[in-house]
């Protein structure tokens, strides 16, 4: 990494995409390659995925569920089980139609997701209420062939994890949905420090072939709207359409409920973009790689033996940390820290340590905090808990200062034209008007809230005035 690489990030104000770009470059998040729609996860960028990935399966393993490993591929025959499901699909799917130098009796997709394996799988397993419920998650790579591809957002070749599961009853798999839902709402709000809107999506954004479709939907720096998981109630249409059958305590042949949920590498974009700033990445102490940076300001005796023992006392309080014994200036140091967003940095230097002090800085505000030599550790355990809920508490200020509330349909364009959020308007629930206000206004529904969202005012649909039936989110997406 040069100083270049470091000084030229475009103010985030100037050109928000162009910023972005930036930021998850000179952060060394990512590289590109000559795979075109597809990028390179770099060490750094794939360490932050491991932490999502480590937690997540925490919190899934502790609600009972168990990780298994589906095939790559899905014959053509399969996808085309449940059509519903297929056709949603169809614009993104990659095809393999020659194996070596023989064309396949039957081409193959590359899976964009794994209902039909799962199904498929399902069906051989599934034969009595006993051997319910099934509760199966997948850490896998996905490939949906995307127009316009952009790091973490949208990609080609996507890293995500997908859970699939079966219940007995409608009850228990409506109440499955939901919690997954919660789980990942407690993650986006208590580990990577970003408020979210939960809510139920519209029949026209749900997931092709669910019944219903939950999602996390989150605002970025600039007010558009990233949705970070989703959680869908399949009802009994897929075990129909496979004829995935049990017998019930009652001795009777019935299908189960299935639901899937899923999230990807996009949250990693969601980081960068709900907290970086002009001078790169900030991240969340509770989803960084390493919490601290050391950086001693030459080689000299006393500083090794003080940067050894804030490591010790780091690694005592289970702290990950790293140490920058490079050749770098100090200032090329404090500036490459900044860059890939350590929530702490402490500075180790000779002038300091004649007060038997060093410096420490917090990288979401950059305030310096001088303290003696053996307390470091101590106030860094105190600022971790603080950056934490001040990066969060700041996320939902600027989210909550970017939310707008439309009563009719002229007052909801002179907000779309002029500011950039979310729209919090009455809706009939018609396709017709959520189709006009995409066309119109290139706003699409977020969410419907869990709370409030029964209609106010005149409780008459922005779009056409006709009598509403609920309060939904527009907003433009990534």
């Amino acid at each position: 990494m040069n100083d270049n690489q470091v000084k030229e990030i475009t103010n985030r104000d100037v050109d928000f995409a162009k910023w972005y770009t930036d930021v998850v470059k000179k952060a060394d998040l990512i590289d590109y390659s000559s795979v075109k729609g597809s990028m390179i996860i770099r060490p750094y960028g794939y360490a932050i995925w491991e932490n999502m990935q480590s937690i997540l399966d925490k919190k899934f393993k502790s609600t009972n569920h168990e990780n298994v490993q589906m095939p790559m591929f899905i014959p053509e025959s399969l996808l085309n089980v449940e059509k519903e499901h297929v056709l949603g699909f169809a614009p993104e799917v990659a095809w393999v139609t020659y194996g070596g130098n023989n064309k396949l009796e039957e081409r193959m997709c590359v899976r964009p997701t794994s209902e039909t394996l799962f199904c498929e799988h399902f069906k051989k397993i599934i034969k009595s209420y006993r051997d319910l419920p099934v509760l199966y998650n997948q850490w896998c790579t996905i490939v949906r062939w995307e127009k316009t591809t952009r790091p973490f957002l949208r990609s080609r070749e996507i890293l995500w994890q997908e859970g699939h599961t079966m219940h007995a009853t409608e009850k228990e798999a409506k109440e499955e949905t939901l919690r997954m839902l919660k789980i990942y709402e407690d993650f986006q709000k208590n580990i990577l420090a970003i408020p979210v809107f939960t809510g139920k999506k519209t029949d026209k954004e749900k997931f092709a072939g669910a019944e219903e479709t939950y999602a996390i939907e989150a605002m970025m720096y600039d007010g558009i709207a990233l949705q970070n998981a989703t959680s869908h109630y399949f009802g009994q249409g897929f075990a129909k359409a496979f004829d995935i059958k049990f017998l019930d305590k009652d001795n009777k042949l019935k299908y189960p409920y299935q639901t899937s949920w899923g999230c990807t590498t996009r949250m990693i974009g969601a980081l960068v973009m709900v907290h970086g700033d002009n001078r790169g990445l900030v991240l969340p102490p509770r989803i960084a790689p390493y919490k601290v940076i050391i950086i001693p300001i030459s080689d000299d005796e006393e500083i090794n033996k003080t940067v050894d023992s804030i490591k010790e006392d780091l690694s005592d309080s289970l702290i990950t940390y790293k140490i920058d014994n490079s050749n770098k200036t100090p200032g090329f140091k404090f500036a490459e820290a900044e860059v890939k967003g350590y929530p702490i940095r402490i500075e180790v230097g000779k002038r300091d340590l004649k007060e038997g002090i060093v410096t420490i800085v917090r990288r979401d505000t950059l305030e310096k905090i001088k303290v003696p030599a053996d307390e470091a550790v101590m106030k860094v355990n105190e600022l971790l808990i603080n950056i934490q809920n001040d990066m969060y508490e700041r996320a939902l200020k600027r989210r909550n200062s970017m939310i707008y509330e439309a009563s009719n349909y002229e007052e909801m364009t002179k907000i779309a034209k002029e500011k950039q959020g979310f729209i919090f308007t009455n809706w009939c629930g018609d396709e017709a008007c959520e189709n006009k206000i995409k066309d119109d206004l290139g706003l699409k529904s977020r969410c419907i809230p869990f709370e409030g969202k029964e209609p106010t005012g005149d409780k008459t649909c922005v779009c056409c005035g006709k009598k509403a039936t609920t309060k939904i989110y527009w907003a433009k997406q990534y």
